[in-house]
C-alpha cells in the first residue's frame, strides 16, 4: 500500500490517490465534542430535571446556542410532568444495568441501538408501537405493533431488528418491566449484546426515541379517523418507512437510510483510494 512507505512525506503520498494531505491524518472531532456535551447535559438534567437550554448553559458554563443545538441533535428535553399514562408502570425489580451511552459514542452503523415503545389511542382502546433505532444512522431497524404492552411487544421489535440488520454491540432502553423481562434479557445475552439502561427518572437519556415518537404522532394525526385496526397499522408501518427513507432528519439533512447509504459509499471509496 502506498500509505505505508515511510520515506515519502504525506504531501507526496496523498497525490497518487487524489487525497488532500490533511485527509491522511484528519479525524473529525465535532461528533465527539457533541457527544461529550450531550453527556454533560444529561448529568445536569439528572440533578435539575426541569432545566431548559438557557439554565443548562449557565449550569455548564457553556454557550446557550451550543447547548440548544446539541439538545436538538440528540432529542434531549427537560422533564415535564404530564397526565397519567394509560398503563401501570411497576418499579424495576431486576438487575441494575449501567447507562453505557454515558461512556460510549455511536461510531458506526449497528454499533448501538436504542429501544422504546409508545401508545396510540384508538376507538376507546390502545395500540402499542415498539421500535429499535440505530443511533449512528437514526434509522428504525426493527418495530412491532400489538394491542398490549407485554414483553412480547418489545421482543417482537428486537427480533425484527435482528432479522433485518446485524446485531448491535450495545442495546439501550429504559427500565420498564417489558425490558426487564427474563425472556427479553436472556435473548439479548444469547446473541452477545451488552445491555444499557437509562437511570430511573431520566427519560432524556433515551431522547432519541422520545424525539422520534413526538414527531411520529404529529405525522400520524388523529388515529380515530381510521375505520379499522388494519388501516391504522398500515399507516403506522407506512410512516416508519417514510421516516427511514424519505423524511429529512434534522441531524443529517437527509433521510436516515440515505445517510447510511452515503456513509457506506464514502467508506468504500476511501478504502479503494488507499488500497
Amino acid at each position: 500500500m502506498i500509505l505505508t512507505e515511510p520515506s515519502l512525506p504525506k504531501s507526496r503520498l496523498s497525490l497518487p490517490v487524489g487525497l488532500s494531505r490533511s485527509t491522511l491524518y484528519y479525524h473529525p472531532k465535532q461528533p465527539e465534542k457533541d457527544w461529550s456535551l450531550k453527556c454533560q447535559i444529561e448529568e445536569a438534567l439528572h440533578l435539575h430535571p426541569s432545566y431548559g437550554h438557557k439554565r443548562l448553559a449557565i449550569e455548564l458554563k457553556r454557550n446557550k446556542k451550543a447547548v440548544l443545538r446539541v439538545m436538538k441533535l440528540y432529542g434531549l428535553q427537560p422533564y415535564r410532568r404530564r397526565g397519567k399514562k394509560p398503563f401501570k408502570i411497576n418499579k424495576p425489580s431486576g438487575c441494575i444495568y449501567p447507562n453505557l451511552l454515558l461512556t460510549n459514542c455511536p461510531s458506526y452503523e449497528h454499533h448501538i441501538s436504542a429501544a422504546d415503545f409508545t401508545y396510540i389511542p384508538f376507538q376507546g382502546k390502545f395500540v402499542y408501537l415498539a421500535t429499535v433505532m440505530d443511533l449512528f444512522t437514526r434509522k428504525i431497524v426493527g418495530y412491532a405493533v400489538l394491542t398490549n404492552h407485554s414483553s412480547q411487544l418489545v421482543i417482537n421489535a428486537l427480533l425484527s431488528a435482528l432479522l433485518h440488520s446485524p446485531r448491535p454491540l450495545i442495546f439501550h432502553s429504559d427500565n420498564g418491566t417489558e425490558y426487564e423481562a427474563k425472556d427479553f434479557t436472556t435473548l439479548l445475552a444469547s446473541v452477545g449484546i451488552l445491555i444499557s439502561r437509562s437511570r430511573p427518572g431520566s427519560p432524556w437519556e433515551n431522547g432519541y426515541q422520545e424525539s422520534f415518537y413526538s414527531q411520529f404522532k404529529v405525522d400520524l394525526g388523529d388515529p380515530n379517523r381510521f375505520e379499522t385496526l388494519g388501516e391504522l397499522v398500515y399507516e403506522i408501518y407506512r410512516l416508519v418507512w417514510d421516516y427511514n427513507h424519505t423524511r429529512i432528519h434534522s441531524a443529517f439533512k437527509m433521510a436516515p437510510a440515505k445517510f447510511a447509504a452515503a456513509q457506506k459509499r464514502d467508506t468504500m471509496e476511501l478504502m479503494q483510494r488507499v488500497s
